[in-house]
């Protein structure tokens, strides 16, 4: 395959010890053959404010030319207050603004998270479903992989240990690649 299937890989969080980063990190060790993950960091995206919506910061700039450069989207969330993390979430609504000009629109997208609590993101992740419907995206909906008690599923080292978490993210990201060839009339594997 000459061109890779490109995957825009993008972390609700800015803490550098994250475990959603270090998720993020496994899934570009774990991408099928011929797929790359990169990665958006959110540091520096200024608080969404319409009045600059036309003509916005250049890290919005780049992120929107990113999502919509990319083949397919890989959110992961941690889970704040029972919902998404405020930077995602102002993330979003930069790349979705002005209205009628989305960079999200038609995208697929695939979400996974990791939280040290017990419901391993799950929450969060339907929020991302709702807004979902809202900016036209084409989630994947199965295998869903939220990581509970994620302090035990990483080394010192950061590195992702749980193979069954590993076996998911896999599966996931060859859904995802899967799933938008299907939709852009491409046959797949």
């Amino acid at each position: 395959m000459s061109n890779p299937f490109v995957i825009l890989g993008i972390a609700g969080s800015l803490r550098k010890e994250s475990y959603n980063r270090a998720l993020l990190r496994a899934a570009q060790e774990l991408a099928p053959d011929g797929t790359r993950i990169d990665i958006f960091e959110l540091n520096g995206i200024p608080p969404f404010n319409q009045d600059e919506e036309n003509q916005p910061p250049t890290k919005v700039a780049e992120l929107k030319q990113r999502v919509r450069s990319a083949d397919a989207i890989l959110l992961v969330t941690p889970e704040y207050n029972y919902s998404v993390p405020g930077v995602l979430k102002n993330a979003i609504d930069w790349a979705s603004r002005p209205y009628g000009d989305s960079a999200w629109n038609g995208k697929t997208v695939a979400i996974m998270g990791a939280t040290v609590g017990t419901l391993g993101t799950a929450r969060a992740q339907y929020h991302l479903r709702q807004m979902f419907v809202f900016l036209n995206m084409y989630p994947v909906n199965q295998p869903e992989v939220m990581l509970s008690n994620a302090h035990t599923h990483f080394g010192e080292d950061g590195k992702l240990t749980d193979e069954t978490a590993k076996k998911l993210i896999r599966q996931l990201l060859e859904e995802l690649v899967n799933w938008t060839r299907r939709l852009q009339g491409q046959t797949t594997q």
